[in-house]
């Protein structure tokens, strides 16, 4: 490295941040930081949905509930391990701007409904510590790293084709629209959702992770180079799959006469499998490219 001096002084000029699209130190650290909270929270809540009043923040019933959280967090668990282990930037910033609306979210639910929560439960202390600080943390981390990003794809990538990119962007629309309903319009929703929500809290909590896909879904799009969607697009299909083996441990929650049962079970099915047809479609397009793929 070369240093810049100042003729007309003797103090060092400042240099400028190398963009060679690492992910800085601190980024890593505190990913790993995070990964056991979240592993956590999914032993928690998906390997033990009934006993939520005794061991999680608060009392989430019916189990359907419990279950879907839980997927999502061991989908935030696989996506910081990768975060932490990356090689570039790009590789990972596109979840960034979701998991920042995902936290100030469930921050805001915390605020609104805090007698609500089992506050005598050494859990609810994290919950509370997450969630009040990850609204800070995660907007920093994506500005301080963003200064490595030089702004160039990746040189071993492919396009996302626009057809696909439409698709995505349809899609996060319509998970957006319904997390955004969810959160907004909370007894709208009690009434028409699947499976019991036992107050407004509850359902506007459930809104936020939708709101999380939706985004993850437009971020994709408009970034529209597969090597920056894979990794956040691994973690959302994990997060789906469990989804959809929650839906069969916990089918007597749903209400088989209401439509949005079947559209609700129908459209996670519809999701995943047009994830994985995407995905494969892509990895083989990167393979076909004759382009190595180095993580």
């Amino acid at each position: 490295m070369i240093n810049v001096f100042n003729t007309s002084s003797s103090r060092i000029a400042p240099q400028p941040a190398r963009r060679d699209d690492r992910v800085l130190p601190i980024t890593r650290w505190i990913s790993v930081a995070l990964v056991p909270f979240l592993l956590a929270a999914f032993v928690i809540l998906y390997l033990f949905p009934n006993r939520t009043a005794e061991l999680f923040a608060w009392t989430l019933n019916p189990p359907m509930t419990a279950l879907l959280m839980g997927a999502g967090y061991l989908s935030g668990a696989y996506f910081f391990s990768r975060v932490a282990l990356a090689r570039r930037w790009r590789h990972v910033a596109a979840g960034f701007l979701p998991i920042f609306v995902f936290a100030s979210g469930l921050g805001l639910v915390t605020l609104l409904y805090w007698d609500c929560f089992n506050l005598d439960n050494v859990a609810f202390i994290a919950w509370a510590g997450l969630y009040l600080t990850t609204p800070l943390i995660v907007p920093a981390l994506w500005l301080n790293n963003r200064r490595t990003n030089s702004g160039v794809a990746d040189p071993a990538d492919v396009a996302i084709p626009a057809t696909a990119r439409l698709a995505l962007a349809v899609v996060g629309v319509i998970i957006l629209a319904t997390g955004l309903t969810l959160f907004l319009l909370p007894g709208l929703m009690i009434r028409l959702w699947p499976w019991p929500l036992t107050m407004t809290g509850m359902a506007r909590s459930l809104g936020v992770w939708f709101i999380l896909p939706g985004l993850v879904g437009l971020v994709i799009a408009g970034d529209g180079w597969w090597r920056s969607a894979r990794i956040v697009l691994q973690s959302q299909i994990l997060g789906i799959a469990l989804i959809l083996v929650g839906v069969g441990r916990a089918w007597a929650d749903f209400d088989p006469a209401r439509p949005a049962t079947w559209l609700f079970v129908l459209g996670m099915a519809s999701l995943l499998a047009s994830l994985v047809a995407f995905y494969t479609s892509m990895e083989g397009r990167l393979r076909r490219s004759g382009r190595e793929l180095a993580e």
